[in-house]
């Protein structure tokens, strides 16, 4: 009897392990090869992408470039430099491609053959580039470069240049993840003559404090040349210091080559303006804009400038969704773009003549770019259970076919949960979109913890991403069943779903949060004596919110850069155009906004639940001293409680340790009170 049971152990033993090695797991997740930016050939013949590798024991990524023929194929690896190749391009006639490397120790553009041979530096710029485009006449590049404008401590004190300090007497001293360092991104064009760049000149003047790209997340995406070749239509956002905090208001320029003279054609809007693109004619030109002055979150709006009549349009009036990401058809008849629909990222068409938006592509997944490619449309995809790959879609019949398979060595081996699309009425009597992510081989006779998900943003959808972070796969695979309902506040579901929330931090979306979980927690599947709420940014306010007012639903909580008491984020913000609208104002002005009264910090007496606190040193959208005042607070009233603090982290955890051992605190804090 004893030797069976040994035996029966060992084989238990054996399948666990077995099991577990199915399931995805950080050191797995950061195994994966991560495909971002692809460009079809002029000729429409061979995909150019990167691919990012991390490696765990380096701590660091490396960024590789790829070609793909369109009909799909092997991939071919065209470099294999130390460090990362972006920015990479096709020239206007598809005989070379071009890239950015820091291989010769600063960013600088390199040139190769589109088979990888032939591959030489092309440039010299002085203090490296951040970016570059050709000119669709191949006379031009353009290439943005940070530009000193402000003078540092030790210039203004040359006898002491030991002093450490920073003297500020504006706002906008820092910004997300990164303090002022005394330059702008401006915009340079670079003749072309006998295939070597000739001196260069800035379109901006060199004393301007603008950046364009627009700072923090913009790219060259903001940036476009004219199919002639003879303007530049950019970015930026001219504001400094106070201004810029309180303003969301990025225009739409244009530069002239010729006439060296910029015009603004989108002066009339207050709102961000972003991402112009010319029609192949040259006539026209589009881009996405939002209405309301100082909302970050606004409808996305298609809009339309045609150079003849001067007359600006709004494509999207009647189409209650945010557009981006657009590309035109060679005949300028059609305008393709990206739009999300009930918490996924679809691929859409807007007809010029019939003035008809049709969606083209369908399912349970999100695009995250696209191009043309003749008859086909090439795009990124991805699903919660799938990272991004290049699909070929059909744009008649919307038949998807898969180019690239990255990863799929790892994912072969790897069993993934059950996604669930799922609606609950909530106590307004609207309908709300729940994702159900079950555990791998889910057991129905089988009761599991479960895991509330409160989104971030607070206006970002829950849609089908395959998160480096916050994997909903990863938590699956750990036994827990995920509720990640779409709240109100989150985009997709029509704006007035996304605009409730301003003012309300407090109210119906957290309604919603309970909604979701009480109704789980109704099955028989769930052990409702088991579940946490978990969540970063809003989310992280969320589940500090929830914490003095659960009324003992949880059992435990993890909090990642959220807001605690929302009178000092206001104050410590960066961009207050963000507070002013979502909290109604300043905790000073008089009426107080009512959205003061939604501070997690008024409930924490009602605290009685474990929790998990993490932040990061470089978060200064929510600084860390609010995750500080929350863990010091669970403390003194005697509340389990942990605090982890990443120094060099921002408001996202990015280093593959410091991302792992983030999962592992994670899971070992979950574990602790959730499971058996």
């Amino acid at each position: 009897m004893k030797k069976y049971l040994v035996v029966l152990t060992i084989l238990f033993a054996f399948l666990f392990r077995l099991e577990a090695q199915n399931r995805l797991t950080p050191e797995l997740l950061w195994s994966l090869g991560r495909i971002s930016e692809f460009k079809v050939s002029p000729d429409g013949k061979l995909i150019l992408y990167g691919v990012t590798k991390y490696d765990i024991a380096d701590n660091k990524g490396n960024r590789d470039l790829y070609v793909i023929p369109v009909n799909g194929g092997e991939p071919v690896k065209l470099t294999d430099f130390p460090g990362n190749e972006f920015n990479e391009l096709w020239s206007p006639d598809g005989k070379k491609i071009g890239f950015l490397s820091a291989k010769t120790g600063s960013v600088q553009i390199w040139e190769m053959n589109s088979d990888g041979s032939d591959q030489k530096v092309v440039s010299n710029i002085q203090d490296g580039i951040t970016g570059f485009a050709f000119s669709p006449d191949s006379k031009n590049i353009l290439y943005t470069k940070d530009v000193k404008v402000d003078k540092t401590p030790t210039e203004i004190y040359p006898d002491l240049p030991k002093a450490n300090v920073r003297i500020i007497d504006d706002l906008m001293y820092r910004h997300w993840d990164t303090w002022q360092d005394y330059t702008y991104s401006h915009i340079f064009v670079a003749p072309i003559i006998n295939g070597a760049l000739a001196e260069e000149y800035d379109i901006f003047n060199p004393a301007d404090k603008f950046d364009a790209p627009v700072k923090p997340f913009g790219g060259m995406e903001q940036i476009n040349w004219s199919p002639d070749g003879t303007k530049i239509a950019y970015t930026c956002k001219k504001e400094s210091g106070k201004a810029y905090s309180l303003s969301t208001n990025s225009d739409i320029y244009i530069y002239d080559l010729i006439t060296k003279t910029t015009q603004n054609i989108s002066e009339s809007n207050r709102g961000y303006d972003q991402d112009p693109v010319f029609s192949p004619d040259g006539k026209m030109i589009v881009w996405r804009s939002m209405k309301t002055p100082g909302y970050e979150s606004d409808k996305d709006r298609i809009m339309l400038y045609d150079f003849t009549t001067k007359q600006m349009t709004d494509l999207s009036s009647d189409f209650d969704q945010s557009s981006a990401s657009f590309c035109w058809s060679p005949k300028a008849d059609k305008l393709y773009f990206i739009s999300g629909t009930r918490a996924t990222f679809q691929i859409y068409v807007y007809d010029m003549k019939k003035k008809t938006i049709t969606q083209i592509t369908k399912g349970t997944h999100d695009y995250t770019g696209f191009a043309l490619a003749g008859k086909s449309i090439i795009g990124t995809k991805m699903s919660m259970s799938i990272p991004v790959e290049i699909f070929s879609i059909d744009e008649k019949s919307g038949i998807e076919t898969q180019l690239t398979y990255t990863n799929k060595q790892v994912l072969e081996k790897i069993t993934m949960g059950k996604v669930e699309e799922r609606w609950f009425t909530t106590t307004d009597g609207k309908k709300m979109l729940t994702w159900i992510i079950y555990p791998p081989n889910f057991n129905p006779n089988k009761k599991y913890p479960a895991l509330l998900y409160c989104q971030g943003g607070p206006q970002s959808a829950v849609s089908q991403f395959f998160s480096y972070r916050w994997n909903f796969q990863i938590m699956a695979a750990n036994d827990y069943i995920i509720i990640a309902p779409n709240r109100r506040g989150l985009p997709t579901f029509g704006q007035e779903w996304n605009d409730q929330i301003a003012g309300d931090y407090g109210g119906q979306n957290m309604q919603d949060y309970l909604t979701a979980v009480d109704e789980m927690a109704k099955e028989p599947f769930i052990d409702n004596q088991r579940l946490g709420a978990v969540g970063a940014s809003y989310g992280g306010y969320s589940v500090f919110w929830l914490a003095g007012n659960h009324n003992k639903r949880f059992k435990v909580f993890i909090s990642h850069c959220g807001m605690y008491n929302l009178e000092s984020q206001y104050a410590e913000t960066e961009e207050f155009f963000f507070v002013n609208h979502d909290l109604g104002g300043a905790p000073w002005d008089q009426p107080k906004p009512k959205s003061y009264s939604f501070s997690p910090s008024l409930f924490v007496q009602n605290w009685d639940t474990p929790i998990l606190i993490i932040s990061g040193g470089y978060d200064f959208r929510i600084p860390y001293s609010e995750s500080l005042q929350a863990f010091n607070a669970a403390q003194l009233r005697g509340i389990p409680s942990k605090f982890l603090f990443f120094p060099e982290e921002s408001h996202f955890v990015l280093k593959p340790q410091n991302s792992i051992l983030w999962q592992r605190e994670f899971f070992a804090w979950l574990d602790k009170y959730l499971k058996k």
